[in-house]
């Protein structure tokens, strides 16, 4: 649907809006917007992002533009946009669950069969289980064109084999999505197909990641002889290169663009913080809040534009590059403007202080949305090459098989 919030009858439009509202109440949901873990998630979190989730859905506020037939509310864009006015006012607890509704939602929706719809998407949009994607590789990090997981037919089976690495939320996601080469022969961009894999297969291992501040958010994933069904392969054979640049679209899209999660607005806390620390007038401190302030709005503007897009049925395209590489900015910017507030609590502070820790994640994190969904560098080529026009870097080995390219 492409209608825009003043096709809706105001009567309607305050409806829905109550309707949000009265959710949020009754879900006794904080507006305060700390930052929940997407790989960190514990226990507690991740329970707490599933049965809000959930009751989300059955509010039929969850999914809100996927058909009603594969677990969506079915309502129009408009509805949407109400839904991210109203829900920018609140906390919602759902950052365990971005990469499954950001990233893997869509691409079921794009790409997957009508009966790979009716089994996965239900139960993705309600919460009940969690997806991860699936790229990365020790020798294919930017460069994920070049990944030599393999995937073989053998009957009515694909058997896969090979490693994934910095997989978020791999330890309990249900499933995953990856991409896996299918025809060596081919270029690199060619002979790559995405599947859909069952994280709890004995197959696949998952091994934790440490991380500097202590957590393991991210994973390597060794897939040895995994067997899935035919019908678990995601799109068409040996097209996977083009689901995989959508996929990092989706991800862009969510890392630079979408409503909440990764994506909230730092600015109302950290205007908050320093009303309540004596600090609102500092001409610096004013100076650091009204730029992120400016820089967010920016933001949601490129969010909207992009989200309008990906509603009437488009594909992200470089506009998620802007959008990523902007998020990536604005999370170096609170950093930085966090820091000036709270000082030295950043980097220690007292046992009782439930806060210095928050403040202290948040900092060192900062630095790993520039390289999530593809680091600041390729985004700048991805920019440079595809709205600007500029001539792309030389590829010696273009066009040649991926088998024949030379590799460490």
């Amino acid at each position: 649907m492409s209608d825009t919030i003043n096709e809706l009858a105001d009567s309607e439009k305050d409806l829905f809006r109550s309707k949000i509202e009265s959710f949020f109440s009754e879900q006794n949901t904080q507006t305060d917007q700390s930052q929940d873990g997407i790989g960190d998630a514990d226990t507690t979190s991740l329970d707490k992002a599933k049965s809000f989730q959930m009751d989300l859905s059955q509010a039929g506020l969850a999914g809100i533009t996927f058909p009603e037939e594969y677990g969506g509310a079915g309502l129009s864009d408009t509805h949407q946009e109400i839904f991210n006015e109203v829900s920018a006012s609140w906390h919602m607890p759902t950052s365990p669950l971005s990469i499954s509704h950001g990233m893997c939602l869509p691409m079921l929706n794009q790409f997957g069969t009508h009966e790979q719809k009716l089994r996965f998407m239900p139960d993705n949009i309600s919460g009940k289980t969690i997806w991860c994607q699936l790229f990365s590789e020790p020798g294919a990090g930017s460069d994920v064109a070049s990944l030599s997981t393999r995937a073989v037919l053998d009957g009515d089976q694909w058997v896969i084999n090979g490693q994934k690495v910095w997989t978020s939320g791999a330890h309990y996601c249900d499933y995953g999505l990856v991409v896996a080469r299918t025809d060596p022969s081919l270029p690199k961009h060619r002979g790559l197909t995405m599947f859909i894999v069952d994280m709890s297969d004995p197959a696949v291992e998952i091994r934790p990641l440490k991380q500097i501040s202590g957590g393991s958010g991210f994973n390597e994933v060794f897939f040895t002889d995994l067997h899935i069904p035919k019908n678990f392969q995601l799109g068409e054979l040996n097209q996977g290169w083009n689901l995989a640049i959508s996929m990092l679209m989706f991800e862009r899209v969510s890392i630079g663009a979408s409503a909440g999660g990764l994506n909230t607005d730092r600015s109302p806390d950290l205007i908050r913080l320093a009303q309540d620390s004596g600090q609102a007038n500092d001409p610096i401190i004013r100076q650091k809040l009204t730029d992120l302030w400016i820089k967010e709005k920016i933001k949601g503007f490129i969010g909207q534009r992009i989200r309008d897009a990906v509603s009437a049925g488009q594909v992200p395209g470089p506009e998620g590059s802007i959008a990523k590489l902007n998020g990536a900015l604005i999370a170096r910017l609170a950093r930085d403007t966090s820091i000036s507030l709270v000082k030295a609590e950043a980097q220690a502070w007292d046992a009782e202080n439930e806060n210095g820790e928050q403040w202290a994640n948040a900092c060192l994190g900062a630095a790993g949305i520039s390289i999530a969904g593809g680091t600041d560098e390729v985004q700048r080529n991805i920019i440079g090459e595809r709205v600007l026009g500029l001539p792309k870097e030389p590829d010696p080995f273009k066009g040649a098989a991926w088998e024949d390219v030379p590799r460490s």
